[in-house]
């Protein structure tokens, strides 16, 4: 389930927090198990499955989570990122960012009908980075690729790979790209 260009997204602004340890290894509301590495976050703004950019007001970084938990459960914050994702952002040291969330995708409604994985390694403002962390990424894996996202006048490139026909052969890519230290996250389209 893709984007169309100028489509409706849905976009508020709000404290984001992070949590990691404590948790890792449990279940989430999502049933999937907890890795604070992963590309993920807590939020009920945004329904489980969704794909996020949050984007941190301080300093421009970006970062695209999939919605996997509940939470956060204190007052006046808006989302928990995963450790991860929270250290993309350059959050862990200060703990909390004011930060811009941008639905990207939800999740999608009908499982019946077609549907393909892809590997995400990472989602930049910057070509230049993209262009690095696809090459590194090609090095291993004949499938990469940028695709470029265009949401609310920023320009963001997504390296991926795939497409794979199920979750578990995705997972199985993801699997193994994190064991080559690449951060990963499954999205559906």
């Amino acid at each position: 389930m893709g984007i169309a260009p100028g489509g409706p997204i849905r976009s508020t602004v709000g404290t984001a927090s992070w949590y990691g340890p404590g948790f890792d290894g449990k279940h989430t509301a999502s049933g999937e198990v907890y890795d604070q590495n992963q590309m993920t976050a807590a939020s009920i703004i945004f329904p489980l499955g969704s794909d996020v950019l949050v984007t941190d007001l301080s300093n421009g970084r970006a970062v695209q989570v999939r919605i996997n938990d509940h939470g956060p459960y204190v007052k006046g914050r808006a989302i928990d990122l995963s450790h991860g994702a929270a250290r993309m952002l350059g959050m862990i040291g200060p703990g909390t960012a004011r930060v811009r969330m941008d639905m990207i995708e939800t999740p999608l409604e009908d499982r019946s009908g077609e549907t393909g994985y892809f590997v995400q390694v990472g989602s930049y403002t910057a070509p230049a980075n993209a262009e690095r962390a696809w090459a590194r990424l090609t090095s291993y894996y004949s499938d990469a690729r940028i695709d470029r996202l265009d949401n609310r006048g920023r320009r963001y490139y997504r390296v991926r790979m795939g497409v794979f026909p199920s979750r578990i052969e995705a997972h199985a890519r993801a699997v193994h790209a994190a064991q080559l230290g690449f951060p990963v996250m499954i999205v559906s389209e």
